[in-house]
């Protein structure tokens, strides 16, 4: 989660230059020198043996993540339209040991978290639990209240689709507090309400992470259960994400294989084994764990119509401009475009150690790329977009 971000997709809080956003996102700087002798692992056993010999697109643009823009790590998972997977690696997956990144290794995938949560937004509003026009109050009255902040007058579509002019919670945090203390969901909220309204509601676009945390709230409300509960019951159990769940209260390791995630805390400071963490600072917005495939299966089943009726389903996909790039945001999903034509749908995020980006076509392709640090400036950014693109254009 962060609070300011490339194209508004971060999820990775830090604190730099006082309690102050930056324009262009850098979380986590990567290791430039440190993994000069990281290996360029073969694309999967999936590829054909002429592709191992000479690397796909795929794989070129993974080793360029490692070899030019130094990430420890990169991984893809690539789904065409004829339903065949392919996984890669590029990089090491610990620079302590040198050892190899876990082929489909799980990663913690920041925003992607807020697609999830989306869903069960939109599965209740079909529900007739949860009306997407109505206001915050109808739910949690009195409760959203601060300067400019009025919960009688921010939608539940405000919410999902970050026009609400809510104020970021995680400009006031730094890395350490992320990184080891436990959030109560309404902690984050009482943060952002300490401080004044970034617009009114309805009127631009404007990503907050607050949003997701008020509409997790709202699920709390409505089911009575634990969000948590609800997206693994809805959603991971319904489609069989096998490698996918969200982190336990005070639960700071990642379960099954996965290469190690790396941030500098301060910017300036050294390279860190950021792996173990609490996420809890991303709740709704940011805490699951989860691999290339499942969110290549996720996605995929999204825009197939196997989550969300006809109806919500088109909500979700109606989409405002979002940023310079082409970058478009719905109710917790993105439409960017394809060089091949056309666009794919996703989200895409990152936390401290990781970053994620990829999504689904509505032919069936599918593509998802995760970096083992965060891309620290434009080229880095530009280099996991575009394997993203080759991947879904190969």
């Amino acid at each position: 989660m962060r609070a300011q971000t490339r194209q508004g997709l971060r999820f990775s809080i830090r604190r730099q230059g006082g309690r102050r956003r930056r324009a262009v996102a850098a979380a986590a700087a990567v290791a430039i020198g440190v993994m000069t002798a990281g290996t360029l692992a073969p694309s999967s056993a999936s590829a054909s043996s002429a592709s191992a010999a000479r690397p796909d697109a795929v794989q070129r643009a993974l080793n360029t993540l490692v070899r030019d823009d130094a990430m420890p790590a990169a991984l893809a998972s690539v789904k065409d339209r004829d339903g065949r997977n392919r996984t890669y690696t590029a990089g090491v997956g610990d620079l302590a040991t040198g050892s190899k990144v876990p082929r489909d290794g799980q990663v913690r995938i920041g925003s992607n978290t807020k697609s999830f949560t989306a869903v069960v937004v939109l599965q209740l509003a079909a529900e007739g639990k949860i009306d997407l026009d109505a206001f915050v109050d109808t739910y949690l009255p009195g409760l959203v209240r601060g300067e400019g902040i009025d919960g009688r007058h921010i939608k539940i579509r405000h919410l999902l689709q970050h026009t609400s002019g809510l104020p970021e919670y995680g400009i006031h945090l730094d890395d350490a507090e992320i990184r080891n203390r436990y959030f109560e969901p309404r902690e984050l909220l009482d943060l952002a309400l300490e401080h004044k309204a970034d617009a009114e509601p309805g009127k631009t676009w404007g990503y907050s992470n607050t949003n997701y945390v008020l509409a997790g709230l709202i699920v709390q409300k409505v089911t009575g259960r634990p969000l948590a509960e609800e997206m693994d019951r809805r959603v991971i159990k319904h489609l069989g994400l096998r490698h996918t769940y969200f982190p336990a209260p005070g639960e700071m390791t990642i379960r099954e294989r996965h290469p190690h995630g790396y941030h500098r805390s301060p910017a300036d400071g050294p390279l860190r084994d950021f792996t173990e963490m609490d996420p809890s600072a991303g709740w709704a917005a940011g805490q699951l764990i989860s691999t290339n495939s499942d969110l290549n299966r996720f996605f995929t089943a999204l825009l197939a119509g196997r989550l969300l009726p006809a109806e919500q389903l088109a909500e979700m996909r109606t989409t405002i401009p979002a940023g310079t790039s082409g970058l478009r945001y719905g109710l917790g999903l993105t439409s960017r475009p394809l060089s091949c034509g056309g666009v794919y749908w996703g989200h895409g995020g990152d936390i401290a150690g990781y970053e994620t980006r990829g999504g689904a076509t509505d032919d069936g392709r599918a593509a998802n790329i995760a970096v083992t640090s965060i891309p620290e400036d434009k080229a880095a950014t530009q280099h996991v977009n575009d394997a993203v693109d080759r991947a879904l254009c190969g």
